[in-house]
């Protein structure tokens, strides 16, 4: 609830000229870097690691209580003022119903209490007890067990208190807010760290690629949900109906499944998370679902996913070989593919060893072409991730590649028969600077990709130096079902495009040579020094 305003002589209600002032200065800033500078003075006695929970969680209980009390003077308008503290009344439009306790206009009056971490404690744990959709979402017991400080949590709290989430639903406050805060807590939490979170401008290119307009939406390692919010994005930019969408997704760490969940919950998005966080390998909390897409950033060449003689006969491979255990690579593409409808299409993201591995790896990827499932190729640049510095790539798998008729949104597409290529593109000289020292996709680069993509599933299209090439099946049976794009695109202008596998070769002969040479010198140095009567002991 808002601050209480006070009354004007003609009994018109005024903002008091303190908060006024403080709501100008959110305006001229941005209301997500103000929010953020206040949550930093949390730092210090706090992990970032920890205390994303505490802001996030606040930030989700001032938009419950908004949204909450927004819906509660709709009823008393309607007069239905007997219904104000029946849950039902507010579950069937999509509102959490909050007890007294847990409304932000009862913290806000106890924020300087000594016992404010307690109440928010509490205050969480009765909203996730009467809302069955938020089992598992939200922060248990983390403002009481980090011991912060009373002076700190209450100046967060005012800070929060002047957020009006309900002020222009188009505009997407909190979640603005909570996606902005989630980026900023994976740059904070550093390499190897961060892995709950895919950067926008990716999650964004897979789903103009794939186009998840309607039907069910599944992503495997779903760590904060930010494919399934780009998904609804997309819809609702193509004029699409929300409800015609399913959401199924697993997370194996519990803190990041707890994200994910308050994440859809913040923005009003039913999904099938799995009753738990579970390792998708090991407990699939979705072994029977068929999606019509697939969006993922599953952790990339995780090592011993599965023990020597584990899964070895698991369905999800049917008709492949085994994975091998020392890379989960190939294991989260079968899991992928085995969960692809009949026209389903999927778009994820892999390090580039992926492209060309062999043993096991091979084999796979040989089946996979063979199949007639790799639709595209796209090698990305540098930099685009928080925890790894490699260039990467984002694979389009395809169950359907004949031609057929689609609709999206107001548009209707023809599709060309495409079962005989695969569409190789080099984006690593695309993007532009973030953050000093991470590249994003800008808007331009993401519709010069999606445009190529589209207009070549449409039609032939010619080959652009550097940029894109359609290879026949032929072709990559050719190149011994290597996937990495340099072997296909031509590079007339940029030597550091060389293929990275062919160059290693050269160099490794190179140095082996070296090796040889200094071995020989060596040698023939210490019979020199023998033949003189002065051997040398090199034990």
């Amino acid at each position: 609830m808002a601050k209480q305003k006070k009354e004007t002589d003609n009994g018109e209600s005024q903002t008091p000229l303190k908060t006024k002032i403080k709501r100008e200065q959110i305006k001229e800033k941005a209301i997500e870097v103000t929010l953020w500078e206040a949550a930093n003075k949390l730092r210090g006695s706090v992990e970032p690691a920890e205390y994303k929970h505490v802001v996030l969680g606040l930030i989700f209980l001032k938009f419950a209580s908004d949204k909450f009390e927004e819906h509660r003077a709709k009823l008393i308008a309607d007069g239905k003022d007997k219904y104000i503290e029946m849950a039902e009344f507010y579950n069937m439009n999509n509102v959490f119903f909050l007890e007294e306790t847990s409304r932000w206009s009862y913290l806000i009056k106890r924020a300087k209490q000594n016992d404010i971490a307690l109440l928010i404690d509490t205050a969480l744990h009765t909203i996730e007890k009467n809302n069955k959709a938020l089992k598992g979402a939200l922060p248990d017991n983390y403002f009481s067990r980090l011991g912060l400080d009373v002076t700190k949590l209450a100046s967060l709290l005012d800070t929060i208190n002047d957020i009006d989430t309900t002020k222009d639903p188009k505009q997407d406050v909190v979640g603005k807010v909570y996606e902005y805060f989630l980026s900023k807590f994976a740059l904070a939490e550093g390499k190897g760290k961060g892995e709950f979170y895919t950067p926008k401008s990716i999650v964004n290119l897979i789903a103009e690629m794939i186009e998840p307009y309607k039907g069910i939406i599944y992503d495997p390692a779903c760590g904060s949900g930010g494919m399934f919010v780009q998904s609804i994005k997309f819809i609702e930019a193509h004029n699409g109906n929300n409800k015609e969408i399913s959401i199924y997704g697993q997370e194996y760490t519990n803190t990041t499944y707890k994200l994910a969940k308050m994440n859809l919950a913040i923005r009003g998005i039913s999904g099938n998370l799995g009753e738990k966080a579970a390792d998708t390998f090991a407990d699939d909390q979705h072994k029977d679902l068929k999606a019509d897409y697939i969006m993922a950033n599953p952790p990339f060449n995780q090592k011993d996913w599965r023990a020597e003689n584990e899964l070895k006969d698991d369905p999800r491979w049917r008709g492949y070989d085994v994975p091998p255990k020392s890379n989960a690579n190939y294991g989260w593409i079968l899991n992928m593919v085995s969960k692809l409808s009949d026209n389903g299409i999927a778009g994820f993201i892999l390090a580039n060893g992926a492209l060309s591995g062999g043993g096991e790896e091979y084999k796979i990827r040989r089946k996979l072409i063979e199949n007639n499932l790799v639709e595209a190729i796209l090698v990305l640049p540098r930099n685009l991730f928080y925890t790894t510095d490699i260039s990467v790539t984002l694979w389009i798998v395809n169950k359907n590649k004949k031609a057929q008729t689609k609709k999206i949104g107001d548009a209707t597409r023809n599709f060309r028969d495409r079962s005989t290529e695969i569409l190789f593109m080099d984006l690593r000289q695309f993007g532009e600077p973030f953050e000093k020292k991470f590249t994003q996709f800008s808007d331009a680069d993401i519709k010069k990709v999606t445009d190529t993509y589209h207009q070549w599933q449409s039609t032939a299209i010619e080959a652009i130096p550097e940029f894109c090439y359609s290879a026949t099946l032929v072709e990559v049976a050719k190149k011994d079902f290597s996937l990495v794009p340099s072997k296909y695109i031509e590079f007339v202008n940029r030597d550091e495009n060389i293929d990275f596998d062919e160059k290693m070769e050269t160099l490794k002969g190179e140095f082996a040579d070296l090796l040889k040479a200094e071995a020989s010198s060596k040698n023939d140095l210490l019979t020199v020094f023998k033949e003189l009567g002065f051997p040398i002991d090199l034990k």
